[in-house]
């Protein structure tokens, strides 16, 4: 019989069962394979398996079909053999407390945070940006964090970008890093970021944490799912930035929880290497960080992905339960990546790893878990135990039902807009011309326009003479500036 403080992922050769300490699930942990090796199933039990000790879950349905958790499994052919064959094993097919989002609100909840919770850090690479553009917007969040103007939608942003190109006095010692072109590039970055229906994400009612924290009314975890299968094609970037911004902001606000019987939240993140895909050094750096300190706080980071090799050798290294499905090599390359899988698992006298990745059927896997003191066991080839929810997607109307009966249903659906940057700058617009509205005319004697004709060629001769000194200075200032700016979230 499997132990009570296990996560039970399924049976060894000897039809013993495998799993991973509960206490440890907080290591975090990989689940990689080739398409079509039995990856969603994999990723199904563990999810159920946190679910029954109590543990809340947040994942990414890439594929469509996760959300079968929220049905009653019903076992047949393969399946139905594969849990006769571990008498162990209590199955009883149940449906699991889901709750569905959807950045666009369309198949879930809808989804959203704010610009100000997500900070510049993570919008830049959102955007995009080059070095000088990230500059240029920090420049922005420190005058709307200095004057009070809250950024929670994209429009806050499009105001404060407009207000600052009209009004570079505000600006203050930043000025040299916001230039005409900065601005320019940053509005044409963001009306793409529209252009791909990423505006649904940015406004309020932003996600509250707790909510994602809270049991279901029985004790078990609360499976929480996003619904990626259109966003992680339609819009990748956006996708991958939400997904670090939720890293971000459970390590930020969860208190130090120390040694735990059980994580407080379990994270799943598909198509994992999306999340470092031409990210900033800056930006991986600090994820690299997040996931190495965050299992302090009580949150298990899992990744599923094709390959370990899609993810950087600095979080392979922070990774304790490792599943992997089986690989094809036919290349010289592949063959190669296939040696580094192989040697990643600590081995197993008994067990050929490299040939045994190529032979694994549909629903086996090499497993590498943690043993009582935290160092790596010896690798397993595992029989994955079939999960007890559906085994495949809801159907429409099963996925409505659940969203009508949701704990958080009506709390999240209605989008709300209150006073941020754009009011305030359109009142102050406003205002300004009204007040110029009300001055007198004067009349422009000629002295006046020939004064001002010569002023102009002056100034434009004082322009290019200032333009080249700024533009020295102002790479100076970015240069400098760049390596403590980002470093830090804007608030």
């Amino acid at each position: 019989m499997p132990a009570a403080n296990q996560l039970v992922l399924g049976a060894d050769l000897g039809g013993q069962p495998v799993g991973q300490l509960l206490r440890l699930a907080n290591r975090h942990g990989l689940v990689a394979g080739a398409t079509g090796t039995g990856k969603t199933v994999t990723l199904q039990r563990l999810v159920e398996a946190f679910s029954d000790a109590g543990v809340a879950v947040f994942a990414a349905d890439v594929k469509g079909d996760l959300c079968g958790l929220g049905a009653v499994g019903a076992p047949q052919g393969k399946v139905a053999e594969r849990i006769a064959s571990m008498p162990w094993l209590e199955h009883r097919p149940t449906a699991y407390p889901v709750t569905l989002w959807d950045i666009h609100g369309q198949s879930g909840h809808p989804l959203r945070t704010t610009l100000s919770e997500m900070g510049p850090l993570l919008l830049g690479a959102l955007l995009e940006l080059t070095d000088s553009q990230q500059a240029a917007l920090y420049a922005a969040f420190k005058v709307a964090d200095r004057e009070g103007l809250l950024l929670l939608d994209l429009k806050d942003l499009k105001a404060l970008l407009a207000y600052l190109k009209n009004n570079p006095a505000v600006l203050g010692e930043d000025s040299a890093l916001f230039t005409t072109g900065s601005s320019q590039a940053l509005l044409r970055r963001l009306s793409s970021l529209e252009q791909q229906g990423a505006e649904a994400l940015f406004g309020e009612p932003a996600l509250q944490l707790e909510d994602i924290l809270q049991p279901d009314r029985d004790g078990r975890g609360r499976i929480h799912l996003l619904d990626a299968s259109r966003l992680v094609h339609e819009a990748p970037k956006v996708y991958a930035t939400f997904l670090l911004w939720l890293l971000a902001e459970l390590f930020e606000q969860l208190p130090e929880r120390g040694d735990a019987d059980k994580p407080l939240l379990a994270l799943f993140f598909d198509e994992a290497h999306l999340l470092f895909a031409d990210t900033p050094r800056a930006l991986q750096e600090r994820l690299e960080q997040v996931v190495r300190l965050i299992r302090s706080k009580g949150v298990g980071v899992y990744f599923v992905t094709q390959s370990p090799s899609d993810l950087p050798d600095d979080v392979l290294a922070q990774l304790g339960l490792r599943i992997q499905h089986g690989l094809r090599a036919f290349t010289t390359q592949e063959q190669k990546s296939l040696r580094a899988v192989a040697d990643g698992f600590r081995p197993n006298p008994s067990l050929d790893t490299l040939a045994t990745l190529t032979e694994l059927g549909i629903g086996e896997a090499l497993v590498g878990t943690l043993e009582e003191k935290g160092t790596p066991a010896m690798v397993q080839r595992v029989a994955i135990a079939p999960p007890q929810s559906r085994i495949g997607p809801l159907s429409e109307s099963e996925r409505g039902a659940l969203i009508r009966q949701s704990p958080l249903a009506g709390r999240y659906d209605k989008p709300v807009d209150r006073e941020s940057a754009y009011e305030l700058l359109s009142a102050r617009a406003a205002q300004a011309s009204a007040e110029a509205a009300a001055q007198p005319p004067t009349k422009a004697s000629p002295a006046d326009g020939i004064g001002d004709m010569l002023g102009g060629l002056a100034g434009q001769v004082m322009k290019s003479a200032v333009r080249q000194a700024a533009n020295q200075l102002g790479r100076q200032l970015v240069r400098g500036l760049l390596g403590s700016l980002l470093g830090g979230k804007g608030r």
